[in-house]
């Protein structure tokens, strides 16, 4: 894969807005509205309907969530998550955009997903709706369907890590695993809730924001830097918390030419739901 092939710029999304197999989703998600006071806060869906990009649909992320897996946002079983992409109007042929209106986290993970159900037509805008505008775009408050469809998923499970893959890669010089999160999560030093007990055993942290300028991705030049730099290795498994932050660095991976990575989904809720082995403060050197 190229950078062709994961990001598409504003410019070159206002080339095709014409496309008919063309089918574009606003994937945002507003943190406090999992957790948060959420005081005079907009959900995403309100966010959306004041305004987004003409023709763009809104993507609920919980309906690409396992409600009945024991962890929040545990991507769903193979004919659920072919349902779910079907009721999107996405079809085998489509072109698919995701964009977010602030982090682009929900973006990656949203491709992530996608990618994994085996759909290669699938791109990020890159800086997201604020791009969008600057390029002179215009946006729309009307609510927006594509209508529903069949999709069939051709599964990657190799795209997704499971707690035997971590597990296994303690063991495995050859495997390196990533912490996503910021420093003081990583060390357990911050207040959130998957940062209590610190890190993964033998994890290394690379916070994804080192890898964005906002919520653009750097080039690709700067990226290779950054990426060999922290995390040398022929395998790389990305996690944070819930498995959402991990898909920026899983990313960032692909688009300088290391597809030899995996996402591990849900992360350090699972990991700390089962009593696997975590470590507080920074790893050794």
């Amino acid at each position: 894969m190229n950078r062709d092939n994961i990001l598409i710029e504003a410019e070159e999304l206002k080339s095709i807005a014409d496309n008919g197999n063309l089918r574009v989703y606003d994937v945002s998600i507003v943190v406090a509205a999992f957790g948060g006071d959420g005081t005079n806060q907009l959900t995403a869906q309100e966010r959306y309907l004041r305004g987004h990009i003409p023709g763009a649909a809104f993507f609920d992320h919980q309906n690409f969530s396992d409600r009945n897996g024991d962890y929040m946002f545990m991507v769903l079983p193979e004919t659920e998550l072919a349902s779910s992409i079907g009721n999107l109007g996405i079809t085998e042929d489509s072109e698919v955009i995701f964009y977010s209106t602030e982090s682009i986290i929900w973006a990656t993970r949203a491709w992530w997903i996608l990618r994994y159900a085996g759909h290669d037509n699938v791109r990020i805008l890159n800086g997201g709706l604020a791009a969008w505008q600057q390029s002179g775009g215009e946006i729309e408050q009307a609510a927006r369907r594509y209508e529903a469809t069949d999709y069939e998923c051709k599964l990657r499970p190799n795209m997704i890590a499971s707690k035997e893959d971590v597990q296994a890669a303690m063991e495995d010089d050859a495997v390196c695993t990533v912490n996503t999160l910021s420093h003081d999560d990583y060390t357990g030093s911050s207040d959130a809730y998957y940062a209590a007990q610190g890190h993964i055993t033998g994890s290394v942290n690379h916070p994804c924001d080192d890898l964005l300028d906002g919520a653009s991705f750097l080039a690709n030049d700067e990226l290779a830097s950054r990426l060999d730099e922290k995390a040398p290795g022929e395998q790389i498994i990305t996690y944070c918390g819930a498995g959402i932050a991990a898909t920026v660095n899983a990313v960032a991976y692909l688009l300088v030419g290391q597809d030899n990575v995996a996402m591990y989904d849900d992360s350090m809720l699972e990991w700390m739901g089962e009593g696997l082995p975590t470590t507080n403060g920074d790893s050794p050197a």
